[in-house]
């Protein structure tokens, strides 16, 4: 059963973030909050975990992770970016938005689009996930807690552990989160592209 702990919403107690930090490196997948809602996480390239995230929400070898940054030079490690993108993407940083990239040697190739090669990243708009980042000193592989059948993700930390505290091997309570996912903005062929409108702003660009 997945253990349950209360982190500060403002003030991450260290101690904590160091357990997050080792669950991640161990193998272990979290359920985390962000900038927009929950969502598993777990070491990146990690087979095992990706293969029980798929498990859980029902999707196929096909399903795009994504790579949780904690700044834009962590962005480039793992993605192309034009100057025109990475302009927007400085003006649109940290924010609940995903950004579909082409991908660099860096990132598994488990991870990439099969056919495009190409990698969703996000840098977040949270606390504790920049903590968990900054100590962990790598991206967070991370994929929307969405079950089958919800519309909407899950946001609530005691309904997670009710829902799937057996399947999973940590879960952050940080406070309120939001319910909608992630905008996606496409920026993978010199063209943007808004593929989700979720809780990032964008109507500047639709």
């Amino acid at each position: 059963m997945a253990k349950l702990i209360e982190v500060h919403p403002d003030n991450p107690q260290p101690r904590l973030v160091a357990e997050i930090v080792e669950t991640i490196k161990g193998g272990g997948l979290i359920a985390y909050p962000t900038d927009s809602s929950y969502a598993f996480g777990c070491h990146i390239g990690d087979k095992r975990a990706m293969d029980r995230i798929r498990r859980i929400r029902r999707t196929d070898k096909h399903h795009n992770f994504t790579l949780v940054c904690s700044d834009l030079s962590e962005i480039g490690t793992y993605a192309r970016l034009d100057n025109w993108a990475y302009r927007m993407l400085k003006s649109m940083t940290p924010g609940a938005y995903t950004f579909i990239l082409p991908a660099t040697r860096e990132v598994p190739k488990r991870l990439q689009h099969p056919k495009r090669r190409t990698i969703g990243l996000r840098v977040p708009d949270h606390v504790l996930v920049r903590a968990v980042l900054e100590a962990l000193g790598e991206p967070i592989m991370s994929s929307t807690l969405l079950l089958p059948g919800d519309e909407l993700p899950l946001t609530d930390p005691h309904e997670i552990e009710a829902r799937i505290g057996h399947e999973i091997d940590l879960i952050i309570d940080a406070g309120p989160t939001g319910i909608e996912p992630t905008s996606v903005i496409d920026l993978s062929d010199g063209t943007v592209r808004v593929l989700r409108v979720g809780r990032g702003d964008v109507s500047a660009l639709v």
